[in-house]
């Protein structure tokens, strides 16, 4: 059985320039983190806030911690000393909870908005005409000075036809792009485009994913 730093070698020679990987630790054991970023890993995507601020004090400092899961209000204030990159934001009003609560500690977070493309109803996000709704109203640009918005995330359908998730990430793309055209046109902080995960990364640099995050491929089944 090929070892985390093996696994980890093999996932980074695959990847093209440019393509940044977040390793999913979720229900993984600080111990494997810790091989992880022996390895050389500095990017780890955490889906539970509980998770994360339990792991954050154990690890090195230089770790840049990816929240990726979705963020429940009363948690934001528990992982904003620890976390780089919020990645889940799927609404206006938890935007504006993340600013608060960055004001509060004077420190600037950045964010990415979350998408919802899949057919799974479970999964949150932004629908496409929300976020261009809340773009055009400045929602997602005015009265932000806490809050760096870096671009976009989302997850493509469960499914294991390709043709299908290729579709939703060309989707998540053309939005990107839009808003980027749009309202963060003057931003020098909006090109982050997270989309692909251990089953469908590959298609989702070929739609301009800048992040794809990897968890079973590398740290093997999760760890309950």
């Amino acid at each position: 059985m090929p070892s985390i730093k093996e696994n980890l070698r093999h996932v980074t020679a695959l990847l093209p320039q440019g393509v940044r990987l977040v390793a999913v630790s979720k229900f993984h054991p600080v111990e494997e983190l810790s091989a992880a970023y022996e390895a050389g890993q500095r990017l780890f995507g955490e889906n539970r806030a509980q998770e994360l601020v339990a792991k954050a004090p154990l690890l090195p400092k230089d770790i840049r911690w990816h929240f990726i899961g979705h963020l429940q209000k009363n948690k934001v204030r528990a992982i904003m000393p620890h976390v780089t990159v919020i990645e889940s934001v799927d609404s206006v009003e938890l935007l504006r909870l993340i600013e608060k609560e960055a004001a509060r500690i004077d420190r600037i977070v950045d964010v990415l908005l979350q998408l919802h493309v899949a057919q799974e109803e479970t999964k949150s996000g932004f629908s496409i005409e929300e976020v261009l709704e809340a773009g055009e109203a400045g929602q997602l640009t005015e009265n932000l000075p806490h809050v760096h918005v870096c671009g976009v995330m989302a997850m493509a359908s469960l499914t294991d036809d390709m043709e299908q998730v290729a579709q939703e990430f060309d989707l998540v793309r053309r939005t990107y792009i839009t808003l980027k055209d749009g309202c963060f046109d003057e931003s020098e902080y909006f090109n982050e485009l997270s989309m692909g995960m251990s089953d469908d990364w590959r298609v989702a640099v070929k739609y301009g994913a800048t992040l794809v995050r990897i968890g079973t491929a590398i740290f093997g089944p999760r760890k309950y």
